[in-house]
């Protein structure tokens, strides 16, 4: 092997790389063989989505770094006003991840930390 700094770092990436990637073309090609309707893609999208709440959730309740120092009331009234702005604005994405964010730092400059 070689002593270089970066060859754990490469090593690393491409080994992410290829296990993610794998996955996301066994995605692509079963994707294209089901119907938009399908039972099967309505399951994947709500499986997909619970996932995503439960990170979200993790995040509020359990945070880590700066975000645990935070009042969980500014943590809550966030993901609220966020998710109020996404539905107002006809539920555009970058609304309802800018929003959030925007709040969260506003509050945590308030608070000082």
């Amino acid at each position: 092997m070689t002593d270089a700094w970066w060859v754990p770092y490469a090593f690393i990436a491409i080994a992410g790389w290829i296990a993610t990637d794998i996955w996301r073309w066994l995605g692509v090609i079963a994707g294209n063989k089901l119907r938009e309707d399908s039972e099967a893609l309505h399951w994947v999208r709500a499986v997909a989505t619970a996932l995503v709440m439960a990170v979200t959730a993790k995040l509020i309740v359990f945070p880590t770094g700066t975000l645990a120092h935070s009042p969980v009331e500014l943590r809550i009234a966030a993901a609220v006003i966020g998710f109020l702005a996404f539905l107002v604005s006809g539920q555009k994405v970058v609304v309802g991840v800018i929003v959030p964010v925007a709040l969260l730092a506003v509050g945590l400059l308030y608070i000082g930390i």
